[in-house]
C-alpha cells in the first residue's frame, strides 16, 4: 500500500529538479543566442566591408594597371602600387578581424554544445528516476487507493492534481530531451559551417599576404630606382597641393558670394533659401549614404581630410573631397537635382563645376569638356562633362567634394557603397 503523502513528496522533489534544469537551460540558451546574434551581425558587417575592399582592388587593377598603355611617369606607377598595397593591408586587417570573431564563436559554440550534451544527459537521468520511482511506488495501480486514503475532499483534489502534474512532467521532460537533441544537431551544423568559413578565410588571407609581400618588393625596387629624384617629387607634390589649396579658396569665395546674394549682400555664412530651395536641401540631406557616384566606374584613391601621401609618407596632403580614379574619357554625372552655380577655370588646373542643391554644393574638379552652362537646371545622373585624360599615361581622376554652405564635408559617407 502506498503511504499517504509519499507521492506528494516524490512529485514535488522531481518537479522542482526539472524546473531548475529547465530554467537554467532557458537562461543559458538565451544568453548564447544573444551573443551569437551579435557576433553573426558583426561577421556579416565585416564580410560586407571585405567584399567592398575586394571590389575596390579589382577596380584598382583595372583602372590603374592597364597593360595596354605604358606610363611615362615612374612615380605614377609607384603611387598606384602604394594605393593597392594600402587596400590589400585593409583587406588583410578585415579578414583577420573576421577570423578572430569566428575563432571566438567556434569556442562559444563548443562550450554551448558541451553544455547541451551535459544537460541532455542530466535530464535523461532525471527522466529515468521519474520512471523508476513511478514504477516502485506503483503509481498507476495505487492511484485509486492513494485518492481514497485522502483525509478530505481538498486533499483528494490536491492529490489528483499532483498525479496529473506528474504525467505532464513526464511528457515535458520527454519533449525537452527531443528538443535539446534537435538544438544540439543545429549547433553542430552551425559549428561545422563556422569551421569551414574560418578555413576559407585563412586560405584567402594567406594568398593576400603573399600578394602583399610581392607588391611591397615591387614598391621597394621602384623606390630605390627613384630615390635620387625624391626631392623633385616632393616639390611636385607640394606644387600640386598649392594649386589645390588655391582652387579650394576660390570655391570658398564663390560659395560665400552666392550666400551674400541670397541674403541681399548682408554678411552671413548660411544660404537664405526659398521654400523650393529648402525642400530641395531637405531631400538632398535625406539621401545621405544613397547618392549615386559621380562616375559610372571608379575607385577612391584619396580620402577626405588631412592624410600622408601614399608614397612620400612624411608629406601630408589636405583633401576637401575624394579623388576618384576612373576610366579614360569617363563622363561625369550630377549626383542630385540642382542648378549650376558656377563653372570655374582656375590657373594651373582643369575646369571645375559647382552645382547647388539648396544649402548644399557639389563640386566636380578636373573636367576637360563641360556639357552644361551656369544657371542651368540639372537632374540627378545628368551628364555634366567629361573627365580630363592626361596624355602622359597617368591615371584619369575626378575630384569630388560636397559643401554644406561653406563647410566641406566627407563625400564618402554620402555616396552609396
Amino acid at each position: 500500500m502506498v503511504v499517504p503523502g509519499l507521492i506528494d513528496i516524490l512529485i514535488d522533489s522531481n518537479f522542482l529538479k526539472l524546473i531548475n534544469i529547465k530554467t537554467y537551460s532557458i537562461i543559458s540558451i538565451f544568453f548564447f543566442s544573444c551573443w551569437t546574434f551579435s557576433q553573426t551581425t558583426k561577421i556579416k558587417q565585416l564580410e560586407s566591408q571585405r567584399l567592398l575592399i575586394k571590389k575596390e582592388i579589382e577596380n584598382i587593377n583595372s583602372l590603374l594597371f592597364n597593360n595596354s598603355k605604358t606610363t611615362k611617369i615612374a612615380y605614377n606607377d609607384l603611387e598606384n602600387i602604394s594605393i593597392r598595397i594600402l587596400k590589400n593591408q585593409e583587406l588583410i586587417r578585415l579578414t583577420n578581424q573576421q577570423i578572430n570573431i569566428l575563432t571566438n564563436e567556434i569556442d562559444k559554440k563548443n562550450d554551448s554544445i558541451d553544455f547541451l550534451k551535459s544537460e541532455i544527459k542530466q535530464v535523461r537521468k532525471q527522466y529515468s528516476l521519474m520512471i523508476m520511482n513511478s514504477y516502485k511506488s506503483k503509481l498507476k495501480e495505487s492511484r485509486l487507493m492513494f485518492l481514497l486514503s485522502s483525509d478530505d475532499f481538498l486533499q483528494a483534489l490536491k492529490r489528483t492534481r499532483y498525479i496529473n502534474q506528474f504525467s505532464e512532467d513526464r511528457k515535458r521532460v520527454a519533449d525537452k530531451i527531443s528538443n535539446s537533441i534537435n538544438l544540439l544537431d543545429q549547433k553542430i551544423t552551425m559549428l561545422n559551417s563556422l569551421k569551414s568559413d574560418k578555413k576559407n578565410l585563412l586560405k584567402q588571407n594567406k594568398e593576400n599576404q603573399i600578394n602583399l609581400k610581392s607588391e611591397e618588393k615591387s614598391k621597394e625596387r621602384l623606390i630605390s630606382g627613384l630615390r635620387r629624384k625624391e626631392k623633385a617629387y616632393k616639390k611636385q607634390i607640394n606644387d600640386k597641393q598649392k594649386i589645390s589649396i588655391n582652387l579650394d579658396k576660390e570655391i570658398d569665395r564663390l560659395i560665400k558670394e552666392a550666400i551674400r546674394k541670397s541674403n541681399n549682400e548682408s554678411n552671413n555664412n548660411i544660404f537664405k533659401l526659398t521654400p523650393e530651395a529648402r525642400a530641395l536641401s531637405e531631400k538632398f540631406s535625406a539621401n545621405k549614404g544613397n547618392l549615386p557616384w559621380p562616375v559610372v566606374r571608379g575607385v577612391v584613391i584619396r580620402k577626405f581630410g588631412l592624410q600622408p601621401h601614399p608614397v612620400v609618407r612624411t608629406t601630408k596632403i589636405q583633401s576637401n573631397g575624394l579623388v576618384i580614379a576612373t576610366t579614360k574619357d569617363a563622363e561625369i554625372r550630377a549626383v542630385f537635382n540642382g542648378f549650376v552655380l558656377s563653372i570655374l577655370k582656375f590657373k594651373g588646373s582643369n575646369i571645375t563645376v559647382l552645382i547647388q542643391h539648396g544649402s548644399y554644393i557639389t563640386a566636380y574638379k578636373n573636367i576637360d569638356e563641360v556639357y552644361v552652362e551656369k544657371g542651368e537646371k540639372v537632374s540627378a545622373l545628368q551628364k555634366i562633362g567629361k573627365v580630363f585624360d592626361p596624355k602622359d599615361g597617368s591615371k584619369s581622376t575626378l575630384q569630388f567634394s560636397i559643401f554644406n554652405n561653406t563647410k566641406a564635408i566627407d563625400p564618402y559617407i554620402w555616396i552609396v557603397k
